[in-house]
């Protein structure tokens, strides 16, 4: 790939953006821009048609996100590298980005140096990522999770039926299950809160907004 062009193909939804990176792609030698995309949607249909090799893929657009385009790329076309390129830095997105399959994630004050860098090794299938992304990956690698994320759709109802005071009788007539089957989710979700009864788990469950 070192004697070859980069094809490289644009997905921005502002204009302004797409001319600043077209003009970083022009003045490197071994850098081939092969077509630019508005949105997530016009960015897979011009991967399936062109077959580049680097996408720069803004995260967030309205038709269809970075992120969500990203993984429809590259489930077709596995050879495609994306470097998430924007401004945002929340660890979700940086998160669903390297989740969708994404090799980098750059913000937009990156140099032009760096970003060519960054597509190079893209192309080698060595990953690039901003200070900040790395923060993220970090943070959410020692988070605490939150309490509830683990429950499941049915012990979320038993939850909420809990929270308006229904026992276990109540709980499993308006559910329509078998008494020892709301005993096992009740102490399910009780155990998955962290909680010691019923009570501290609906006051844990108003706390984090998991029932209404």
């Amino acid at each position: 790939m070192a004697s070859e062009r980069i094809r490289i193909v644009i997905v921005d939804d502002h204009a302004v953006v797409r001319s600043g990176l077209s003009d970083f792609v022009l003045a490197f030698d071994d850098l081939d821009l092969v077509a630019e995309a508005d949105g997530g949607k016009q960015a897979v249909e011009l991967c399936r048609q062109l077959q580049p090799d680097v996408v720069l893929m803004d995260m967030v657009m309205p038709d269809l996100d970075g992120a969500t385009a990203t993984r429809l790329i590259r489930e077709t076309n596995p050879d495609i590298q994306i470097i998430a390129l924007t401004s945002f830095r929340e660890e979700d997105l940086v998160n669903a980005a390297l989740k969708a399959g994404a090799i980098g994630y750059l913000l937009k004050n990156i140099s032009a140096e760096e970003l060519a860098a960054a597509i190079r090794n893209a192309v080698l299938g060595r990953p690039t990522l901003a200070p900040e992304a790395t923060l993220a990956l970090m943070h959410a690698a020692t988070a605490t999770p939150l309490p509830g994320k683990d429950l499941t759709p049915r012990e979320l109802d038993v939850l909420a039926l809990m929270a308006q005071g229904l026992n276990n009788r109540e709980i499993a007539a308006r559910l329509c299950l078998g008494l020892s089957t709301v005993k096992y989710h009740v102490s399910n979700t009780i155990s998955k809160l962290g909680a010691s009864n019923r009570t501290e788990a609906v006051s844990i469950a108003l706390q984090h907004h998991l029932v209404n």
